[in-house]
């Protein structure tokens, strides 16, 4: 009898969550993903998304390790790739890079890519109309050399 009322007590617990479901997208609420990909975020830096330790370790410790590391630059047509060696630890560098500039800069598109065959490891930055520009005056030191088209 105790699988019955467990198999019971789902089956109510599930109809009661639906029940609750629908009421909600009867009134119109949009789907998270659909809701955030009509936001846009100014063409701005957020100075308070970081705390003040993250904006130390983000702007002196790991922009400039990372900066020196750095081995190219490719011009793409909405952002700029830049290239890394392939290495664990500069992998973990630009990861943490990525999350924090993610967060005062919500307006970018962040990719991360290995290339295969022990290829470099490549840090897009791209964006919509706008972003490119940004990117040429925040980052001038960051782009300075460039190199043909990404592939």
């Amino acid at each position: 009898m105790k699988p019955l009322s467990i198999a019971m007590t789902s089956a109510a617990l599930a109809g009661a969550l639906a029940g609750l479901e629908a009421p909600v997208c009867a009134q119109g609420a949009q789907p998270a993903a659909s809701a955030r990909a009509h936001k846009e975020s100014p063409l701005a830096c957020d100075r308070l998304a970081l705390s003040p330790a993250e904006r130390k370790r983000h702007f002196e410790e790991l922009g400039p390790a990372l900066l020196a590391r750095k081995t190219g630059v490719r011009e793409l047509t909405d952002g700029y790739a830049l290239s890394f060696p392939p290495d664990a630890a500069t992998l973990r560098m630009v990861a943490e890079w990525a999350l924090q500039e993610r967060a005062c800069c919500p307006f970018l598109d962040i990719a991360i890519a290995l290339e295969r065959e022990g290829g470099p490891l490549w840090l897009r930055l791209t964006g919509r109309k706008g972003v490119k520009e940004f990117i040429a005056a925040d980052a001038a030191a960051w782009i300075g050399k460039q190199q043909g088209p990404a592939r």
